[in-house]
């Protein structure tokens, strides 16, 4: 069944999955996205691949969009937030920095592997943060406590819905049960992704106001 939205508690804290491939935690207000990768477009022109720079643009207007709706608390940023430190220009990273300004809100980076280097100003930077039960991560993090969930990015989930004729592709929020790992979709367009294990638990993004759950 198609919704709006998905929400699912974690021990006392809920957790709102969003088709704008955004994680909101309505007790906290803390609005989560991950992998966008900004810069990607000028990073392929300088080896030679030409694109557009639209996907920055787009991506930045719909941070805008969500946080407008929202109006979080806290932007927490998990990872990857940038392709690399060789194509980010004076203006990209004006953008960046003026973003807690712009949109009113504190603004965190946990840092991804394709952030190293990026040097920023204005945005909170962690390693991996942690609250009393969840840990905020790029990568997915070993965890001792099996009452302790992990949220993380870096690996753009991707599920494929086949019929008899078609074979279609859509970013997804993919769950691990058995490591209590919540995978974020890519929030960035200029972004792949790679297909989830069929052990996950699935919802699919189906378009920007629709997502659905994927029945194992």
């Amino acid at each position: 069944m198609k919704k709006s939205s998905f929400k699912f508690s974690w021990e006392d804290t809920l957790l709102e999955m969003l088709p704008s491939r955004a994680l909101f935690l309505p007790k906290t207000k803390e609005l989560l996205i991950c992998d966008i990768h900004l810069g990607k477009a000028e990073y392929f022109q300088q080896n030679g691949i030409p694109l557009t720079n639209n996907s920055d643009k787009y991506n930045f207007e719909r941070i805008k969009k969500i946080v407008k709706k929202y109006s979080p608390k806290k932007l927490i940023i998990l990872g990857d937030l940038f392709h690399s430190k060789y194509s980010i220009d004076n203006a990209l990273k004006k953008k960046v920095e003026d973003l807690p300004e712009l949109l009113k809100t504190d603004v965190e980076l946990v840092l991804g592997n394709h952030d190293v280097g990026c040097d920023i100003k204005n945005i909170k930077i962690f390693d991996i943060k942690k609250t009393k039960n969840i840990t905020f991560s790029h990568e997915p993090v070993y965890l001792e406590n099996n009452n302790t969930l992990n949220i993380c990015g870096h690996y753009h989930p991707k599920i494929y819905i086949k019929n008899n004729r078609d074979k279609l592709s859509f970013r997804c929020f993919a769950m691990d049960k058995n490591k209590n790992t919540l995978f974020l979709p890519a929030f960035g367009d200029l972004t792949g992704g790679y297909p989830c294990k069929k052990s996950f638990k699935k919802w699919a993004i189906v378009s920007e106001e629709e997502i659905i759950e994927i029945k194992s």
